[in-house]
């Protein structure tokens, strides 16, 4: 199977995680390639096709994923996909398409591509080869070790799974940080529907705080890669430094099990404070781009008036109507 042998695959392009998209938004998976019909799948891109009546149709590789790379090993190849898709936009009714690679730079192929710089990132990726000192030591001093450090004096407690307990914490948690960065959450059914495909590569762990919650993340393993896909804490607690107490476990335990990677997710570049902490993991973090042909304005684009809007009116409202809001509009967003 192409996934479980390219070396770009990640827990992206897996079959679980397509079912997730199609279970929770209804999406459409496709996968296009230039290998023959009846053949084995030399290489493939894969994407969603998008269809609301509030954002347009188009196709997306691949929403609500930090990255996914064309799993190509030919620039021509790709190249020549890539034609074919675009000489079909019109014929599939689609506004754009939109891919979110790594590594392939879509404006500089063997030719020009006609694609366009949409949304820029960064990608921090903590090696976890080596000793356990020597990964520890990597980390900034002051912002992680201490913390981590005083987090463990602190006495606090963690619990993982992927338990509806742990779920229903792990999601209260979610629903006040969301709404703090006024930003509506992702809805329950989502991560219902995470936990049942990815079953026992998913962990939930949360923090306790003398059987207080205070802090959770999510994390995803594919291989020898652990993703960090989402946290939260309560605020009132956060001298107590239990996510990154929390997230170094994440680390320590993955290595201790084969891991050699661990993915912290994308980050905005107009997001200073997360991008901050996760320079104190990653110094050096990869450029991540996203490309649309043709290229058109993102709702969530650092500059759209849109999303500042957005988030005036989603400041003002309470954790229910916030939550409620999160189930309608995700589906359109993608």
């Amino acid at each position: 199977m192409l996934v479980n042998r390219h070396s770009r695959a990640s827990v992206f392009h897996t079959s679980s995680w397509l079912q997730v998209l199609q279970d929770t938004y209804r999406y459409q998976p496709i996968v296009f390639t230039t290998s023959p019909p009846s053949t084995e799948l030399k290489n493939g891109l894969v994407g969603c096709e998008i269809d609301s009546w509030v954002t347009g149709r188009r196709f997306v590789s691949l929403p609500f994923s930090d990255h996914c790379e064309p799993l190509f090993d030919s620039s021509a190849e790709l190249l020549f996909l890539i034609r074919s898709l675009q000489a079909n936009l019109s014929c599939r009714k689609w506004k754009y398409l939109e891919f979110r690679p790594i590594d392939w730079n879509l404006g500089q192929l063997d030719e020009p591509s006609g694609f366009s710089t949409a949304a820029r990132y960064f990608l921090h990726r903590l090696d976890l080869q080596g000793e356990v000192e020597t990964v520890f030591a990597k980390l900034d001093k002051d912002s992680l070790q201490r913390r981590i450090h005083h987090a463990e004096r602190a006495g606090l407690v963690e619990k993982s799974g992927s338990s509806e307990e742990l779920l229903a914490q792990f999601y209260r948690l979610f629903v006040v940080t969301r709404s703090r960065h006024q930003v509506p959450p992702m809805p329950y059914l989502w991560f219902q529907n995470l936990i049942r495909a990815q079953k026992e590569f998913l962990k939930i762990r949360v923090a306790y705080s003398e059987g207080t919650p205070v802090a959770s993340i999510l994390t995803l393993r594919f291989r020898d890669v652990l993703y960090y896909k989402y946290g939260c804490s309560d605020a009132r607690f956060n001298n107590l430094g239990a996510m990154p107490w929390l997230l170094w476990r994440a680390a320590l335990d993955a290595k201790l099990s084969g891991a050699r990677e661990f993915d912290l997710g994308r980050t905005e570049e107009n997001n200073p404070g997360l991008l901050t902490f996760k320079n104190h993991w990653v110094p050096q973090p990869l450029r991540l781009a996203y490309w649309k042909f043709p290229y058109t304005p993102s709702f969530d684009s650092i500059n759209s008036w849109k999303l500042r809007l957005a988030k005036r009116v989603f400041s003002r409202m309470p954790g229910g109507l916030l939550t409620l809001t999160g189930k309608i509009i995700y589906r359109h967003i993608g």
